[in-house]
C-alpha cells in the first residue's frame, strides 16, 4: 500500500493529538506531535531564565542556545504512544502543564525557533508514512501533504477538555484560567507574523465541538483510507 503524509492542524486543545495518535496506530504510521516540540523549547527557556513571567524572551541567549536543545520522541511501552524528551530527559508530563502553556505561543512565534523546528519536522517526515499535527503543518511544513485536516471547536469546549485532561493526570487545573489561556493562544497563534494559524486552502475542515472521540476517529480514518485506496 502506498504511503502518504497526513497533516492535522488546528487550535489548541481541540483534540488534534488524540486523533493523530490513533490514526497513526491504525495505519502503522509514525506520529509526531509538533506542539510538544514548541512546548519543550518553552520549558527549556523557562528553566534557563530566558523568558519572563510576562513573556519577554531573551532573544540573543535563546538563539545562541538553540543548538543545545535536543528534542526527541521515544515510544512509551505502557501507553503505546511517543513521549517527549529534552536532552534525554522525559518531559512529557511537565510540558503539558498550564505553566508551560502560558509561554508556548510567544516562543512559537519567534522566527529562528520556527525555522529550527520546521527543519526537524521535515527531516522526520521525508519518507512519508507519517501523521503530524500542529499549527502550520499543511501550510508550511508539508504544503504538499496528500491529506490536510484543520480541526477546531469552541473555546469553551476546548477549555473543558483541557481541564478534564489535567484533572485525570492529577495536575492542578482551573477552568477559568484555562479558558483565558485558550483564547489568548488563539489570538497569538492566528496573528503571529511567521506561519500564522490558518487552514490550508485544500484542508478539510472539522468542527468537533459536538463529536465524541470515537466519532472523530472514524471520520478521520475514513478520509485517510479513501486516499490510500484511491
Amino acid at each position: 500500500m502506498k504511503k502518504i503524509t497526513i497533516a492535522i492542524d488546528g487550535h489548541s486543545s481541540c483534540g488534534k493529538s488524540t486523533m493523530a495518535k490513533q490514526l497513526a496506530k491504525e495505519l502503522g504510521y509514525i506520529y509526531v506531535d509538533t506542539g510538544a516540540m514548541y512546548r519543550t523549547v518553552a520549558l527549556y527557556a523557562m528553566r534557563n531564565n530566558l523568558i519572563s513571567m510576562d513573556n519577554k524572551v531573551d532573544m540573543d541567549q535563546l538563539c545562541n542556545q538553540m543548538p543545545q536543545i535536543n528534542i526527541s520522541f521515544k515510544l512509551n511501552a505502557t501507553t503505546g504512544c511517543p513521549d517527549t524528551y529534552l536532552n534525554e530527559e522525559r518531559v512529557e508530563d511537565e510540558i503539558r502543564s498550564i505553566k508551560v502553556s502560558k509561554h508556548v505561543s510567544p516562543i512559537a512565534a519567534i522566527p529562528f525557533v520556527r525555522e529550527a523546528m520546521v527543519n526537524k519536522q521535515r527531516e522526520m517526515g521525508k519518507g512519508k508514512g507519517i501523521v503530524m499535527d500542529g499549527r502550520d503543518i499543511g501550510t508550511t511544513v508539508f504544503p504538499n501533504a496528500e491529506l490536510k485536516v484543520f480541526v477546531t471547536a469552541s473555546a469553551e469546549v476546548r477549555a473543558k477538555r483541557r481541564y478534564d485532561e489535567l484533572q485525570k493526570k492529577g495536575m492542578p487545573a482551573d477552568y477559568d484560567e484555562i479558558l483565558k489561556n485558550v483564547k489568548e493562544r488563539d489570538h497569538m497563534d492566528s496573528n503571529r507574523e511567521v506561519s500564522p494559524l490558518k487552514p490550508a486552502e485544500d484542508a478539510i475542515l472539522l468542527d468537533n465541538s459536538n463529536m465524541s472521540i470515537p466519532e472523530q476517529q472514524e471520520w478521520l480514518l475514513e478520509k485517510a483510507k479513501a486516499l490510500l485506496e484511491d
